[in-house]
């Protein structure tokens, strides 16, 4: 007969051997998710470089929906500003750049301007700003914008001669700079790709996948984000919205839109447009 003591000993290092084996199994798939997120999520290191200007006063949006696309795609994204300070946006989130304007390779994949009226209008009369947006640009495999980064591009002198779009309300102003405006949501013209205004950067970053890295990839980016557009209303353009709306947002603009038009005309007479 076993003795109880011996018998309540054996138990107690039975009942240690399953927990140590369900902590050790615990452990190992704990691990293995571990290194499968981190696989999924690390940058390989022939991945396109991506660098994403941002500024004070930009829209969040304009950045967050290619930004999103982007590191699904697994690119190597760079936010890149005069310094690392944090900058504010539209919506109280502020964002410091990874690279300075020094440190940003001089060689990218693809250079991204977001939008924001009063803060495209600061970089459009920023000659730094400028200086180094057509520096990269010149040498980018793509120059790519949403929103009004499309005038910040064109402010450079990166749309000049080129077909391009920006925001509807000030989508206008392009040819001021030499640009040649479509009224399309997602415009490409040889290696520039520009997009309307804010939501238009999901389907711009889409379409730039595509192009990159095959449609099948940027299909699954699109699965991932479930990006199916449903608004409740159809009132997304001024086609859409009718006369009497679109009156009422200009009126409601009138005075950031006249500071991005002096803003563009002051460009075009650099430019020589």
């Amino acid at each position: 007969m076993t003795d109880p003591i011996a018998r309540r000993s054996l138990l107690a290092a039975a009942a240690g051997l399953v927990a140590a084996g369900a902590s050790s199994q615990g452990f190992a798939q704990q691990h293995s998710g571990s290194e499968h997120l981190r696989a999924m999520m690390e940058t390989p290191p022939d991945a396109p470089t991506v660098a994403m200007l941002i500024y004070p006063r930009m829209v969040a949006l304009d950045l967050i929906g290619p930004m999103t696309v982007f590191k699904i795609m697994r690119f190597n994204v760079q936010l890149v500003w005069k310094d690392k300070a944090p900058v504010s946006t539209d919506v109280g989130l502020h964002f410091a750049a990874d690279q300075t304007f020094e440190e940003c390779p001089k060689d990218v994949d693809v250079l991204f301007a977001p939008g924001g009226i009063l803060g495209t209008v600061d970089c459009m009369n920023d000659p730094e700003v400028c200086a180094f947006l057509a520096d990269r640009g010149a040498r980018a495999k793509w120059v790519t914008s949403v929103c009004t980064g499309g005038l910040l591009l064109a402010a450079a002198g990166l749309l000049k001669g080129y077909e391009a779009t920006a925001h509807w309300a000030v989508a206008d102003l392009l040819p001021l700079m030499g640009a040649r405006r479509v009224d399309n949501r997602i415009v490409r013209d040889r290696n520039r790709m520009t997009g309307g205004g804010v939501t238009a950067g999901i389907d711009f970053a889409l379409a730039l996948a595509a192009q990159m890295e095959g449609e099948e990839a940027a299909r699954r980016a699109q699965l991932i984000i479930e990006y199916a557009r449903e608004p409740p209303f159809e009132n997304g353009t001024p086609q859409e919205a009718g006369a009497a709306r679109v009156a009422e947002m200009r009126k409601r603009r009138a005075w950031m839109d006249a500071q991005a038009r002096r803003a563009a005309q002051a460009a075009g007479a650099r430019l020589g447009v």
